[in-house]
Protein backbone atom coordinates (compact mmCIF):
# COMPACT_ATOMS: atom_id res chain seq x y z
CA UNK A 1 0.00 0.00 0.00
CA UNK A 2 1.41 3.52 -1.01
CA UNK A 3 2.58 5.60 2.09
CA UNK A 4 -0.01 8.54 1.10
CA UNK A 5 -2.58 5.97 2.76
CA UNK A 6 -0.26 5.36 5.94
CA UNK A 7 -2.12 7.16 8.71
CA UNK A 8 -0.27 5.61 11.39
CA UNK A 9 -0.21 9.03 13.36
CA UNK A 10 -3.69 9.34 12.92
CA UNK A 11 -3.93 6.31 15.30
CA UNK A 12 -1.36 6.64 17.33
CA UNK A 13 -3.76 10.30 18.56
CA UNK A 14 -6.96 8.29 18.47
CA UNK A 15 -4.98 6.18 21.44
CA UNK A 16 -3.54 8.98 23.11
CA UNK A 17 -6.73 10.75 23.31
CA UNK A 18 -8.16 7.62 24.79
CA UNK A 19 -10.22 7.35 21.77
CA UNK A 20 -9.50 3.50 21.05
CA UNK A 21 -13.06 2.33 20.65
CA UNK A 22 -12.89 4.43 17.22
CA UNK A 23 -9.93 3.24 15.93
CA UNK A 24 -11.36 -0.41 14.19
CA UNK A 25 -14.19 1.92 12.35
CA UNK A 26 -12.08 4.28 11.01
CA UNK A 27 -8.93 2.03 10.10
CA UNK A 28 -11.59 -0.20 8.53
CA UNK A 29 -13.30 3.19 6.57
CA UNK A 30 -9.72 4.06 5.51
CA UNK A 31 -8.73 0.26 4.00
CA UNK A 32 -11.65 0.40 2.25
CA UNK A 33 -10.77 3.86 0.44
CA UNK A 34 -7.50 3.07 0.19
CA UNK A 35 -8.80 -0.31 -1.56
CA UNK A 36 -10.94 1.07 -4.06
CA UNK A 37 -9.29 1.79 -7.98
CA UNK A 38 -8.51 5.26 -8.88
CA UNK A 39 -6.84 5.92 -12.10
CA UNK A 40 -4.85 9.02 -10.96
CA UNK A 41 -3.53 7.52 -7.70
CA UNK A 42 -0.01 6.80 -9.62
CA UNK A 43 0.19 10.39 -11.09
CA UNK A 44 -0.58 11.82 -7.74
CA UNK A 45 1.80 9.88 -5.75
CA UNK A 46 4.07 10.45 -8.42
CA UNK A 47 4.14 14.09 -7.97
CA UNK A 48 4.56 13.65 -4.18
CA UNK A 49 7.85 11.12 -3.93
CA UNK A 50 9.06 14.34 -6.72
CA UNK A 51 8.51 16.64 -4.20
CA UNK A 52 12.08 17.65 -3.19
CA UNK A 53 13.28 17.32 0.08
CA UNK A 54 14.25 21.22 1.41
CA UNK A 55 15.24 23.16 4.42
CA UNK A 56 12.40 24.06 6.03
CA UNK A 57 13.19 26.20 8.98
CA UNK A 58 9.85 27.47 10.11
CA UNK A 59 6.02 27.96 8.87
CA UNK A 60 2.54 29.93 9.78
CA UNK A 61 -0.65 28.56 9.85
CA UNK A 62 -2.30 31.84 11.42
CA UNK A 63 -1.90 33.65 8.45
CA UNK A 64 -3.85 33.97 4.80
CA UNK A 65 -1.27 32.23 3.01
CA UNK A 66 -0.37 28.78 5.12
CA UNK A 67 3.76 28.88 4.68
CA UNK A 68 6.50 27.17 5.16
CA UNK A 69 10.16 29.12 4.91
CA UNK A 70 13.72 28.51 4.83
CA UNK A 71 16.26 30.47 5.80
CA UNK A 72 17.84 31.09 2.95
CA UNK A 73 16.13 31.42 -0.69
CA UNK A 74 16.28 28.29 -3.05
CA UNK A 75 18.57 28.19 -5.86
CA UNK A 76 16.95 28.40 -9.00
CA UNK A 77 16.77 24.54 -9.89
CA UNK A 78 15.55 22.85 -6.74
CA UNK A 79 12.79 25.87 -6.37
CA UNK A 80 11.32 24.57 -10.22
CA UNK A 81 11.78 21.36 -9.00
CA UNK A 82 9.94 22.21 -6.18
CA UNK A 83 7.30 24.28 -8.19
CA UNK A 84 6.80 21.65 -11.10
CA UNK A 85 5.80 18.94 -8.29
CA UNK A 86 3.24 20.66 -6.74
CA UNK A 87 1.67 22.05 -10.03
CA UNK A 88 1.29 18.44 -11.08
CA UNK A 89 -0.90 18.21 -8.03
CA UNK A 90 -3.47 20.79 -9.60
CA UNK A 91 -6.23 21.54 -9.76
CA UNK A 92 -5.74 23.40 -6.51
CA UNK A 93 -9.75 24.32 -5.13
CA UNK A 94 -8.76 25.76 -2.09
CA UNK A 95 -5.67 28.25 -0.36
CA UNK A 96 -3.61 30.14 -0.97
CA UNK A 97 0.04 28.10 0.54
CA UNK A 98 2.90 29.90 0.37
CA UNK A 99 5.99 26.90 0.30
CA UNK A 100 9.50 28.56 0.29
CA UNK A 101 8.07 31.68 -1.75
CA UNK A 102 5.89 29.62 -4.34
CA UNK A 103 2.16 30.98 -3.97
CA UNK A 104 -0.50 28.79 -4.84
CA UNK A 105 -3.26 30.72 -5.14
CA UNK A 106 -5.87 28.61 -5.77
CA UNK A 107 -9.18 28.97 -7.14
CA UNK A 108 -10.72 29.43 -3.82
CA UNK A 109 -9.04 32.61 -1.74
CA UNK A 110 -10.33 30.59 1.25
CA UNK A 111 -8.64 33.45 3.58
CA UNK A 112 -11.66 35.71 2.64
CA UNK A 113 -13.92 33.05 4.37
CA UNK A 114 -11.92 32.25 7.10
CA UNK A 115 -11.68 35.70 8.01
CA UNK A 116 -16.13 36.17 8.25
CA UNK A 117 -15.95 33.03 9.89
CA UNK A 118 -12.88 32.80 12.63
CA UNK A 119 -14.70 36.10 14.68
CA UNK A 120 -18.02 34.36 15.22
CA UNK A 121 -17.23 31.44 16.38
CA UNK A 122 -15.79 30.12 19.87
CA UNK A 123 -12.55 30.33 20.58
CA UNK A 124 -10.77 26.92 19.24
CA UNK A 125 -8.23 27.30 22.02
CA UNK A 126 -7.62 23.42 23.22
CA UNK A 127 -10.26 21.79 21.61
CA UNK A 128 -10.84 18.80 19.76
CA UNK A 129 -12.57 20.08 16.21
CA UNK A 130 -13.80 17.89 12.94
CA UNK A 131 -14.32 19.65 9.80
CA UNK A 132 -16.67 18.06 7.40
CA UNK A 133 -15.87 18.21 3.96
CA UNK A 134 -12.24 19.76 4.13
CA UNK A 135 -11.30 19.53 1.08
CA UNK A 136 -7.59 19.74 0.57
CA UNK A 137 -7.14 21.23 4.47
CA UNK A 138 -6.30 24.91 4.06
CA UNK A 139 -8.86 25.31 6.64
CA UNK A 140 -7.02 22.33 9.30
CA UNK A 141 -4.24 24.63 9.35
CA UNK A 142 -6.07 27.79 9.91
CA UNK A 143 -8.15 26.06 12.59
CA UNK A 144 -4.76 24.70 14.06
CA UNK A 145 -3.48 28.15 13.62
CA UNK A 146 -6.41 29.31 16.03
CA UNK A 147 -5.17 27.04 18.68
CA UNK A 148 -6.91 23.57 18.19
CA UNK A 149 -5.53 20.82 20.12
CA UNK A 150 -6.20 18.42 17.54
CA UNK A 151 -8.19 18.89 13.84
CA UNK A 152 -9.40 16.12 11.84
CA UNK A 153 -10.83 16.51 8.32
CA UNK A 154 -12.61 14.48 6.26
CA UNK A 155 -13.03 13.94 2.51
CA UNK A 156 -13.17 11.23 0.47
CA UNK A 157 -10.81 12.74 -2.31
CA UNK A 158 -7.46 11.26 -3.10
CA UNK A 159 -6.38 14.22 -4.94
CA UNK A 160 -7.27 16.57 -1.69
CA UNK A 161 -5.82 14.11 0.18
CA UNK A 162 -2.19 14.53 -1.78
CA UNK A 163 -2.43 17.79 -1.74
CA UNK A 164 -2.72 17.98 2.26
CA UNK A 165 0.24 15.16 2.14
CA UNK A 166 2.45 17.99 -0.06
CA UNK A 167 1.65 20.76 2.59
CA UNK A 168 2.26 18.87 5.66
CA UNK A 169 5.76 18.16 4.37
CA UNK A 170 6.73 21.32 4.49
CA UNK A 171 4.35 23.01 7.01
CA UNK A 172 4.67 20.49 9.51
CA UNK A 173 1.67 21.31 12.03
CA UNK A 174 1.35 18.60 14.30
CA UNK A 175 -2.30 17.18 15.45
CA UNK A 176 -4.09 18.38 12.15
CA UNK A 177 -5.09 14.94 10.44
CA UNK A 178 -6.59 14.37 6.83
CA UNK A 179 -8.63 11.25 6.40
CA UNK A 180 -10.01 10.05 2.94
CA UNK A 181 -13.65 9.45 4.15
CA UNK A 182 -16.80 10.14 3.80
CA UNK A 183 -19.42 11.61 6.56
CA UNK A 184 -21.27 8.11 5.91
CA UNK A 185 -18.01 6.20 7.33
CA UNK A 186 -17.40 8.36 10.68
CA UNK A 187 -19.06 6.22 13.81
CA UNK A 188 -22.32 7.23 14.74
CA UNK A 189 -22.99 9.41 17.56
CA UNK A 190 -19.53 9.87 18.86
CA UNK A 191 -20.11 13.07 20.50
CA UNK A 192 -16.16 13.35 20.93
CA UNK A 193 -15.71 17.03 19.31
CA UNK A 194 -15.90 20.69 20.96
CA UNK A 195 -16.88 22.39 17.31
CA UNK A 196 -17.66 20.73 14.00
CA UNK A 197 -17.40 22.80 11.07
CA UNK A 198 -19.03 21.96 7.71
CA UNK A 199 -18.80 24.46 5.20
CA UNK A 200 -19.64 24.08 1.45
CA UNK A 201 -21.26 20.77 2.08
CA UNK A 202 -24.58 21.41 3.31
CA UNK A 203 -26.55 22.14 -0.38
CA UNK A 204 -24.84 18.93 -1.65
CA UNK A 205 -26.84 16.46 0.85
CA UNK A 206 -30.03 14.68 -0.23
CA UNK A 207 -31.34 14.83 3.42
CA UNK A 208 -30.91 17.72 5.45
CA UNK A 209 -32.52 17.20 8.80
CA UNK A 210 -30.99 13.99 8.53
CA UNK A 211 -27.54 15.68 8.08
CA UNK A 212 -27.72 17.83 10.86
CA UNK A 213 -29.18 15.80 13.16
CA UNK A 214 -25.67 13.06 12.59
CA UNK A 215 -23.80 16.71 12.89
CA UNK A 216 -25.30 17.44 16.37
CA UNK A 217 -24.70 14.03 17.52
CA UNK A 218 -20.65 14.27 16.41
CA UNK A 219 -20.63 16.84 19.46
CA UNK A 220 -20.45 16.77 22.98
CA UNK A 221 -23.03 17.83 24.64
CA UNK A 222 -22.35 22.37 24.80
CA UNK A 223 -20.36 21.70 21.72
CA UNK A 224 -20.47 24.26 18.49
CA UNK A 225 -21.93 23.69 15.44
CA UNK A 226 -20.66 25.91 12.31
CA UNK A 227 -21.89 25.92 9.32
CA UNK A 228 -21.25 27.76 5.79
CA UNK A 229 -23.91 27.10 2.90
CA UNK A 230 -25.45 28.95 -0.11
CA UNK A 231 -28.80 31.06 1.04
CA UNK A 232 -31.58 32.41 -1.34
CA UNK A 233 -33.54 35.88 -0.26
CA UNK A 234 -36.74 35.37 1.47
CA UNK A 235 -37.97 34.67 4.93
CA UNK A 236 -38.32 31.26 6.66
CA UNK A 237 -40.71 29.40 4.21
CA UNK A 238 -38.26 29.77 1.15
CA UNK A 239 -36.30 26.95 -0.29
CA UNK A 240 -34.63 26.92 -3.36
CA UNK A 241 -34.42 23.38 -5.10
CA UNK A 242 -33.18 23.32 -8.06
CA UNK A 243 -34.92 21.27 -10.69
CA UNK A 244 -31.66 20.86 -13.01
CA UNK A 245 -27.79 22.04 -12.33
CA UNK A 246 -27.06 25.02 -9.90
CA UNK A 247 -24.04 27.37 -11.51
CA UNK A 248 -23.36 24.41 -13.34
CA UNK A 249 -23.29 22.05 -10.16
CA UNK A 250 -25.57 19.12 -10.80
CA UNK A 251 -25.59 17.71 -7.04
CA UNK A 252 -27.38 20.72 -5.18
CA UNK A 253 -30.52 19.94 -3.26
CA UNK A 254 -32.01 22.80 -0.87
CA UNK A 255 -30.78 26.21 -0.56
CA UNK A 256 -33.02 27.82 1.91
CA UNK A 257 -33.12 31.59 3.18
CA UNK A 258 -31.27 32.42 6.32
CA UNK A 259 -34.24 32.33 8.03
CA UNK A 260 -35.23 29.17 7.38
CA UNK A 261 -31.85 27.17 8.02
CA UNK A 262 -32.04 28.91 11.36
CA UNK A 263 -35.22 27.47 11.79
CA UNK A 264 -33.90 24.10 10.89
CA UNK A 265 -31.37 23.77 13.14
CA UNK A 266 -33.85 24.72 15.77
CA UNK A 267 -35.72 21.71 14.38
CA UNK A 268 -32.83 19.43 14.50
CA UNK A 269 -32.36 19.65 18.02
CA UNK A 270 -29.57 22.91 18.30
CA UNK A 271 -29.74 26.05 20.52
CA UNK A 272 -28.86 29.47 19.88
CA UNK A 273 -29.08 29.17 16.38
CA UNK A 274 -27.81 32.39 14.53
CA UNK A 275 -26.69 33.38 11.14
CA UNK A 276 -23.67 35.44 11.90
CA UNK A 277 -22.21 36.67 8.11
CA UNK A 278 -24.08 36.49 4.40
CA UNK A 279 -22.20 37.89 1.53
CA UNK A 280 -22.67 37.54 -2.45
CA UNK A 281 -19.83 35.42 -4.14
CA UNK A 282 -18.11 37.06 -6.50
CA UNK A 283 -15.04 36.54 -8.94
CA UNK A 284 -12.93 38.06 -6.73
CA UNK A 285 -13.10 34.88 -4.19
CA UNK A 286 -13.71 32.34 -6.64
CA UNK A 287 -11.96 32.28 -10.00
CA UNK A 288 -9.68 30.20 -12.33
CA UNK A 289 -5.68 30.57 -11.72
CA UNK A 290 -2.66 29.18 -13.02
CA UNK A 291 -3.27 26.53 -10.06
CA UNK A 292 -6.65 26.07 -11.41
CA UNK A 293 -6.78 26.13 -14.70
CA UNK A 294 -10.42 26.30 -16.23
CA UNK A 295 -13.84 26.91 -15.97
CA UNK A 296 -14.64 29.02 -12.58
CA UNK A 297 -17.17 31.24 -10.67
CA UNK A 298 -17.70 33.77 -14.32
CA UNK A 299 -18.59 30.69 -15.92
CA UNK A 300 -21.72 30.42 -13.90
CA UNK A 301 -22.76 33.95 -14.20
CA UNK A 302 -25.74 34.70 -17.29
CA UNK A 303 -24.12 36.47 -19.43
CA UNK A 304 -27.20 37.97 -19.67
CA UNK A 305 -28.10 39.37 -16.08
CA UNK A 306 -25.12 39.53 -13.61
CA UNK A 307 -27.80 38.49 -11.15
CA UNK A 308 -28.37 35.54 -12.16
CA UNK A 309 -26.64 31.98 -12.19
CA UNK A 310 -26.52 30.74 -16.03
CA UNK A 311 -29.86 28.63 -15.41
CA UNK A 312 -31.46 32.21 -15.01
CA UNK A 313 -31.72 31.32 -11.17
CA UNK A 314 -30.67 34.16 -8.23
CA UNK A 315 -26.81 34.31 -7.81
CA UNK A 316 -24.77 32.03 -4.60
CA UNK A 317 -25.43 34.30 -1.58
CA UNK A 318 -23.13 32.61 0.88
CA UNK A 319 -24.28 32.85 5.30
CA UNK A 320 -22.36 31.38 8.14
CA UNK A 321 -24.60 30.06 10.99
CA UNK A 322 -23.14 29.23 14.33
CA UNK A 323 -25.65 26.88 16.68
CA UNK A 324 -24.96 24.90 20.14
CA UNK A 325 -25.70 21.45 20.63
CA UNK A 326 -27.64 21.25 24.29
Amino acid sequence: MSSIFDFSDFYAALKSDGLEKWLLPFRSALESFAARPDGNLAMWVDALDHLPDVPVCASAVNVPAVSAFTAEALDTGLKACLEDALLRLRPWRKGPFNICDILIDAEWRSDLKWARVEPHISSLSGRKVLDVGCGNGYYLFRMAGAGAASVIGIDPSTLFLAQFKAMQKFVRQPGVFFLPVGFEDLPPEMETFDTVFSMGVFYHRRSPFDFLRSLKMLLKKGGELVIETMVIEGDHLQVLVPPGRYARMNNVWFIPSAMAMIHWLTKAGFVDARVVDICQTTVEEQRATRWMPGESFECCISPDNPRQTIEGLPLPIRAVFVATRP
